[in-house]
């Protein structure tokens, strides 16, 4: 029998496979963790395609392929390590050293770029909201929820960053 590509059939009694084989409602805090996650994937996704800084680009990228590893870690598949909030810390970090520490009020759409990284941070943000009570009934860890944490943060400087590069392309 050829193994189904795409649809399996196996969600439409409402239930989804985690990664290490359990079946849950497709409503289950877990599942909309690492479902919000993706959504946020996929916004920091149209930023990078929309980005005319390839150093951005970059950064988003390697943003992106670290949230593949948390949704999979976050979805319980086997072998994945636990994420490392320092790495997006460190994204803060060379963003501030780049575009400096002044503070101002910040209305998305000074680019196309930068509004579809306001759109990924709103969206990183219901991520933290929903993580907050896994983490509070021990579902995940100390280090997985402060990377979650930190993932808004990280998309803001991005978001910043990215309105001044695009200033600078035009």
């Amino acid at each position: 029998m050829e193994k189904p590509w795409i649809t399996t059939k196996g969600g439409d009694k409402g239930t989804t496979s985690l990664g290490d084989g359990t079946r849950v409602p497709k409503d289950h805090p877990r599942v909309e963790l690492y479902g919000t996650l993706d959504e946020c994937q996929a916004a920091i996704g149209l930023a990078r395609a929309s980005c005319c800084y390839e150093e951005i680009r970059e950064e988003l990228f390697r943003i992106e392929e670290a949230m593949g590893s948390v949704m999979g870690y976050l979805a319980l598949f086997p072998g994945l390590p636990e994420p490392d909030p320092s790495t997006l810390e460190e994204t803060v970090e060379k963003v501030r050293a780049i575009i400096g520490e002044t503070f101002r009020f910040v209305r998305p759409g000074d680019s196309i770029p930068g509004a579809a990284l306001h759109l990924a941070r709103t969206i990183a943000r219901r991520a933290e909201r929903i993580a907050v009570a896994l983490h509070r009934d021990g579902e995940i860890g100390e280090a997985p929820y402060a990377w979650i944490n930190r993932l808004s943060d990280a998309i803001y400087a991005l978001s910043l960053w990215t309105d001044k590069a695009n200033r600078e392309c035009e």
